[in-house]
């Protein structure tokens, strides 16, 4: 049997970023991994996807994802090899609350794995939809669809969340004839719906069809060379977990509180396998907080606040309220507009297109920026470090802002 500071299972964005904030405060750690390290970011999810984002044509997309994520893996297991940190591979599963046994291939006989402070972070999988002919050939989830080396001539996605609009949008580009159903009335529910409804009409310029408030029923209805199931993902919960104690359900995933402990003392559980926030990002930063928790460190991480972007063309990207939400909750709120047109640097680059709405309070603080067009992400996250700072917008207003740049869009809707 082997003792240490942490186990940590999963060595995603989450995990991984907690082994090296936890060696980095004197701890032993051991990581367990049953799959390549990365976990579904960078293998199959955020990594991959954004080499076809930016990728000319299908060929070259297929072949520099491949290159992109082998070059990334090996900064992780890099990572992982630092003084303090041990990675095993293979598979864990609790025997009880402080104990896991480790099984794999690599490992000759099982291992066993003792440590007062244990991390979750198993992440998740695709959510399928409960259909009769769920085994028909043409279907695929994400996964699938960018293992394909052959660019499919029609086809459909399920689903108008983030996954499907940024395949959406990537395989319209490629040259496929593509057709998104949805059963909400609008596409990414995230968002504030008059930043999606625009950027939706733009796609459908673009060729994409849209079929709105649209349940699928069977697959056999659907006209296509390919499927894409893209209705989102549910955390990777598992049976051994209940040896341990803790409260979790498989549509929620692992009940946590705001140090991501859960309901028995010492083991935590972070990332998409807690369901709170599914962004890779949120992982990174839960992987802190929880290790800060274990060490007796505080800190300042605002989870409110959380800044997310969806990488069609253009990109849309959000933090905080949207103007539904407001709406919804009797917020009494002051709405601000900006436009891609009207700026300089997005005349010089020929990129026009795009909206932003940005939100206040009674009391002038910002509360909520959402956007659609060219690095609409990176004024988001500008909006965001000011929302953790409870800037207002009278405060914003006196800011200076390099011209020509994008970021006076944000400067401009304050004023």
């Amino acid at each position: 049997m082997t003792t240490t500071d942490l186990i940590i299972i999963g060595a995603g964005p989450g995990g991984y970023r907690a082994a090296e904030y936890a060696a980095k405060q004197g701890l032993q750690v051991v990581i367990i991994e049953q799959d390549e390290v990365g976990g579904t970011c960078l293998n199959r999810g955020c990594i991959p996807t954004k080499t076809y984002v930016h990728a000319a044509t299908f060929t070259e997309a297929f072949e520099r994802q491949q290159q992109v994520v082998g070059l990334l893996r090996s900064g992780v297991e890099q990572i992982l090899s630092a003084p303090g940190i041990s990675l095993v591979r293979g598979t864990a599963s609790f025997t009880d609350a402080q104990t896991v046994e480790v099984c794999g291939d690599a490992i000759a006989t099982c291992e066993t794995i003792t440590a007062h402070h244990i991390i979750i972070a198993t992440g998740s999988s695709p959510k399928l939809l409960p259909l009769p002919d769920i085994n028909d050939p043409r279907l695929v989830t994400s996964t699938e669809l960018l293992q394909r080396s052959t660019l499919p001539t029609r086809l459909a996605i399920i689903g108008a969340g983030v996954i499907g609009m940024e395949f959406a949008s990537v395989f319209n580009r490629f040259g496929s004839e593509v057709m998104v159903i949805e059963f909400l009335k609008e596409c990414l529910p995230m968002m504030d719906s008059d930043i999606a409804k625009r950027l939706r009409k733009l796609l459908e310029k673009r060729g994409i069809k849209f079929q709105m408030k649209t349940a699928v029923k069977s697959l056999a209805d659907i006209d296509a060379d390919m499927i894409l199931m893209a209705t989102g993902r549910k955390p990777n919960v598992r049976d051994d977990f209940k040896r341990t104690g803790f409260e979790y359900d498989k549509r929620n995933g692992i009940a946590v509180d705001n140090n991501f402990e859960t309901t028995v003392k010492g083991i935590y559980a972070i990332g998409d396998v807690n369901g709170k926030q599914m962004l890779a990002h949120a992982a990174e930063m839960q992987a802190i907080r929880a290790v800060n928790h274990i060490v007796g460190k505080t800190d300042g991480i605002r989870f409110d606040i959380m800044p997310a972007a969806i990488f069609t063309e253009p990109e849309a990207a959000c933090v905080g309220h949207s103007e539904d939400q407001l709406k919804e909750q009797g917020v009494e709120y002051v709405c601000k507009k900006a436009f891609w047109r009207a700026n300089g640097k997005a005349q010089a680059m020929n990129e026009t297109e795009g909206m932003l709405k940005l939100f206040a309070d009674k009391d002038d603080h910002i509360i909520g920026c959402h956007a659609y067009g060219t690095h609409a992400a990176d004024l988001i996250q500008e909006c965001s470090a000011l929302m953790c700072k409870d800037t207002t917008l009278s405060e914003l207003r006196d800011m200076v802002h390099i011209h020509p740049t994008l970021s006076e869009i944000l400067k401009a809707a304050a004023e």
